[in-house]
């Protein structure tokens, strides 16, 4: 009987100490803190050091409040009134590290949040929010010698207009008026447009810390609108490079190039760009291997032998084919057909084979998001004009 209860009360405890393991694992902890994207002292939304995102909406009159981002499923993460009229809630679970998106629906009505800062992202300025990444060191702000982003306005006569565009100049750019430096030309997303890298990607953040550690040669970056919103989302069948191929390879570049201290030959010019600026990217410089050297596609496609085998020259003129995903892109599209253009880390393997200096990145724990290419952009840049 003794021996019995001695199994029973181990048995309990083990249960009990299993039930305490569990509610630990799922405790938030209450650490909250603003978010580094709020506007000037607003206390919402905040984050905490799990990763879990906590809403605050003064709408008193509101039936419902809910958030589209979190882990609610499509409905998001719905919010709770509160006693004082505010309504307030918390992801279900940890997000993504790195930054996202959001808006949030009041009843019927679709709004940013009051709290924080707007991000032009799907053809609409959003409101946004940062999880802190754990190798966010990278694209921080320090105490080191920054460069400028400044904005441009170039004539484009096959628009009729002038078209705006920036530039990352590096910190000793004015210092020596004799010293000419390669050229970036570097592309947003769908329904994004040439604010995003500095915004959103941290670009010129990314090149500051790169180049104050000695691991880069420093050079320009041109960002500007990709002309890509003028199309449905997936839509892209019925997209049409020519008018964006013209204003950049015939009105930008030549702009840059002379209002700009570059070098202003093939093996000194690269082009990269992040999903539909990815497949803007392979299909300008396919056309216009004259003119770029270094390619980069984040999250858009990747090329083939077939790529290589259809377009002379490719293999005497290009120096670098850099190709990268989010590890959780990989992953979703696997078994499904995507715009990949076959499986990207075969092809990567094959023009490797063929003799090309071809790059596969992968950023661990991303989906299809800014610190996958923030992360692509550090290891890129880093690979560009050696």
């Amino acid at each position: 009987m003794k021996r019995h209860i001695t199994v029973l009360a181990v048995f309990l405890l083990t249960l009990v100490s299993l039930c305490l393991a569990q509610t630990d694992e799922t405790t938030i902890n209450e650490d909250f803190k603003p978010s580094t994207l709020n506007q000037s002292g607003q206390e919402y939304p905040q984050v905490n050091s799990q990763g879990y995102a906590r809403f605050r909406i003064v709408a008193p009159q509101a039936q419902s409040v809910r958030v589209s981002l979190g882990l609610g499923g499509r409905g998001g993460t719905a919010l709770t009134k509160s006693e004082d009229g505010a309504w307030m809630g918390t992801t279900e679970g940890p997000l993504d590290e790195g930054f996202h998106y959001y808006h949030v629906y009041v009843d019927s009505g679709m709004f940013n949040d009051p709290g924080t800062l707007n991000f032009y992202g799907s053809t609409r300025w959003e409101s946004g929010i940062e999880i802190p990444a754990h190798d966010r060191d990278f694209y921080a702000l320090k105490d080191v010698p920054h460069g400028r982003v400044q904005q441009i306005l170039f004539p484009s006569k096959s628009t009729d207009t002038s078209r705006r565009a920036f530039v990352y100049t590096p910190p000793d750019y004015d210092k020596d008026q004799s010293k000419r430096y390669p050229v970036l030309y570097l592309q947003h997303g769908w329904g994004e447009d040439e604010t995003a890298w500095s915004n959103q990607g941290h670009a010129n953040l990314i090149m500051d810390n790169l180049i104050a550690e000695g691991k880069i040669r420093p050079f320009l970056i041109v960002m500007t609108y990709g002309m890509t919103n003028e199309i449905r989302f997936g839509g892209l069948r019925n997209f049409d490079i020519k008018p964006f191929q013209t204003v950049l390879v015939d009105e930008l570049v030549p702009y840059i190039d002379a209002n700009f201290r570059t070098l202003s030959d093939q093996p000194h010019r690269a082009m990269a760009g992040l999903s539909m600026g990815g497949m803007e990217t392979k299909m300008i410089t396919l056309a216009n291997l004259d003119k770029f050297s270094h390619i980069g596609l984040f999250s858009g496609g990747s090329f083939s032998m077939d790529d290589v085998d259809k377009t002379p020259g490719f293999k005497e003129k290009v120096k670098l084919v850099f190709v990268s995903f989010g590890s959780r892109e990989l992953e979703n599209r696997r078994g499904r057909r995507g715009p990949f253009g076959g499986d990207p880390k075969e092809n990567a393997e094959a023009l490797k084979q063929a003799g090309i200096n071809s790059v596969f990145y992968v950023s661990p724990n991303t989906a299809h998001e800014f610190l996958s290419w923030r992360r692509s952009l550090y290891d890129f840049a880093q690979k560009l004009f050696k």
